[in-house]
């Protein structure tokens, strides 16, 4: 609306007096267009502290330090052309503090030809200072909601969005212009869409509290239609006599990603604790059986009878061999960790690997920088990269190409928490991509499973990948497997980073020539818990010459070695009853006799022993093993005294 013009009327000092003397408690004062005060009525001496007698004469400017909202000579010109002016502006007290005032002007015509100004002035310092806390209360406010990491929606009673924050615009993938005056349930999926608004009406009808508290776990979507777990947390309040409630919102897809990780690493623990200790026993009961079969074998003439003897050794074989799976899914295979460059590991391997794979399967390998050094067992991490190929190859029936990338790459602290497992650090990556008919959700969850395929019955044990999952774990690594039905697998192996260390050459050994075995006379103690499997070592070491003495406990061991001086080698399992283990009984030994030779044997391969020298010279030798791999040890360490 047009400012209205008023016209200056001519007014006579008599009726200037009257008109103050008439609204004298008013705050009204007239001074002389270049600023001398005329009157000055009580009302201005209970505001500004000055007496009339002290204000009349003065400049009106000055007194009061006045303070416009623009220059003073443009409010003049405004009085000329208009005849009023109106505006707030800032006087100061007597006593110096400032009053902020509504100030109104009306330009008059005095009889001598001047001009005078009447201005009245309401103080509205407390108005002012109101204004100021709400302002600076909403900029508080503003500043929390825009950089609150929960997103904030605020509905009426209709379920009417009334504000929507700047992590809910995040959250939800929508500007607020766009939600604002719609339903509340447009940021929903069915069912919850279409129950909302009566979530609310039951709740303002009976007051039961469905909508109200804290924690409720829902689900959102998103403007592009993806949906997500949420959890909502809704106050009620009103304004203006009208309820409105105010929901913050939680992402919770980050954190129910981590739960479910948590979760297949405890269960993948449990299930490599089961299959470790099976494969244990299983391998008590293989020691058995070969070496029996052994003895048998060496009594018996060339024939059929010792053919049969042969495959039952092989089936023997087989076995230890799916139990070499099962101890490495759990994370309990004996490994022989050594410093290796995996640029030239890798690339060494991929000649066989490619005439392992086929013409119809291209292979790349790519060498990312330098320094790509770990301490790792070489010939399982061939073993590991041979069965992720295998996988690859029959996952593409039609042929595809297979990528092997290794680089250097840092995980750091942020990385790490959202992998219950994995520690932060510098790691050599493998990194195997497919263009296979990759994974569907389900599959990937459960590929690392033992025994779980998707092949063919007698295409496959289910091991392959378990095996390689539980090899890195064993190696200080981990595992991930990204893939999508139709778009292929990529599998990466990360491996502790080693910087600065030799690498040492790694070849091929030589097959050994078949030979008699390895014999002695010597005094070797056997320290076993399993019956049949000292009963068999005790024979077979009996066979070869050696006197033989045997304990089924550490604590049985240790007396008979104080009895026994003789006694050259101890030869005795890791794991056994009785509240002593193998080498606990081997630290005592050495304590009574310092020149003792020492041979462990297990089922498992118990890392700390496998990888430092707890008992220093001694010698591991992992169930079953074979005649020639007992004597050749037993002697070694023998001749090594």
């Amino acid at each position: 609306m047009p400012h209205r013009l008023v016209s200056p009327r001519t007014a006579s000092y008599q009726e200037l007096d009257v008109m103050v003397h008439v609204l004298d408690g008013a705050d009204i004062l007239i001074h002389r267009f270049e600023g001398t005060i005329t009157h000055w009525s009580i009302g201005c001496e209970n505001m500004y502290g000055w007496t009339r007698e002290e204000a009349v004469g003065e400049k009106v400017y000055e007194l009061l330090a006045t303070r416009f909202p623009e220059p003073v000579d443009e409010i003049r010109n405004q009085l000329k052309q208009r005849g009023s002016w109106q505006g707030e502006i800032v006087h100061r007290h007597k006593s110096g503090h400032e009053i902020h005032t509504a100030s109104r002007c009306v330009l008059v015509n005095l009889p001598d030809g001047d001009l005078a100004i009447i201005q009245t002035n309401s103080d509205v310092s407390a108005l002012k200072q109101a204004q100021d806390a709400v302002k600076s209360r909403e900029a508080h406010l503003s500043s929390i909601l825009d950089t609150v990491p929960d997103a904030m929606v605020v509905i009426d009673h209709k379920g009417t969005v009334l504000s929507f924050s700047k992590a809910a615009e995040k959250l939800f993938g929508m500007p607020s212009e766009q939600i604002c005056g719609r339903n509340v349930s447009t940021l929903m999926p069915n069912p919850y869409r279409d129950a909302h608004d009566g979530y609310i009406d039951h709740y303002l009808e009976t007051g039961e509290k469905r909508i109200i508290g804290y924690g409720r776990v829902v689900t959102g979507q998103r403007a592009d239609g993806t949906q997500f777990p949420m959890e909502l947390h809704v106050g009620e309040a009103t304004a203006d006599g009208q309820r409105i409630f105010t929901g913050f919102v939680r992402d919770l897809t980050g954190r129910f990603k981590i739960e479910e990780d948590l979760r297949q690493a405890q269960k993948m623990e449990a299930v490599g604790q089961l299959t470790g200790g099976l494969a244990h026993d299983f391998n008590n009961l293989l020691t058995v059986i070969s070496g029996n079969l052994e003895m048998i074998e060496d009594k018996l003439p060339p024939g059929k009878l010792r053919d049969i003897l042969r495959e039952a050794q092989d089936a023997a074989a087989d076995g230890a061999k799916l139990t070499g799976q099962l101890l490495a899914f759990g994370r309990r295979q004996p490994l022989n960790p050594k410093h290796a460059d995996l640029g030239q590991l890798v690339t060494g391997f991929s000649d066989l690997l490619g005439r392992t794979l086929g013409e119809d399967i291209k292979l790349t390998t790519t060498i990312a920088g330098s320094d790509l050094n770990v301490v790792v067992d070489s010939s399982q991490l061939q073993n590991a990269i041979l069965n992720i190929a295998l996988n690859a190859r029959d996952a593409m029936p039609k042929g595809g190409s297979l990528t092997t990338e290794i680089s250097r790459v840092h995980l750091d602290a942020d990385y790490a928490k959202m992998y219950p497992e994995v520690r932060s650090g510098n790691f050599v990556l493998i990194s195997m991509t497919d263009t296979g008919i990759g994974m569907t959700e389900e599959v990937r969850k459960h590929a690392i499973e033992p025994f779980f395929t998707t092949k063919e019955v007698g295409s496959g044990t289910g091991l392959g990948l378990s095996m390689v999952y539980g090899f890195v774990k064993q190696s200080g690594g981990h595992l991930q497997i990204y893939s999508e039905a139709g778009r292929g697998t990529t599998i990466r192996i990360y491996l502790p980073a080693v910087t600065g260390s030799k690498l040492q050459e790694s070849g091929l050994q030589a097959e050994k020539k078949e030979s008699p075995l390895p014999r002695g006379n010597e005094l070797i103690l056997v320290v076993e818990d399993d019956a049949r499997v000292r009963r068999v070592a005790v024979a077979r070491l009996g066979d070869m010459g050696y006197a033989v003495l045997e304990a089924d406990n550490g604590r049985g061991a240790l007396e008979i070695l104080r009895k026994n001086e003789e006694i050259a080698l101890l030869f005795t399992d890791i794991v056994m009853p009785g509240g002593m283990t193998g080498d606990e009984v081997a630290r005592e030994a050495r304590t009574l006799r310092p020149d003792i030779a020492v041979l462990f044997t297990s089922g498992y391969s118990e890392p700390a022993l496998a990888t430092t020298d707890v008992i220093s010279g001694a010698q591991w030798l992992r169930k079953p093993y074979t005649a020639r791999e007992l004597a050749s040890m037993i002697r070694e360490l023998l001749d090594r005294r």
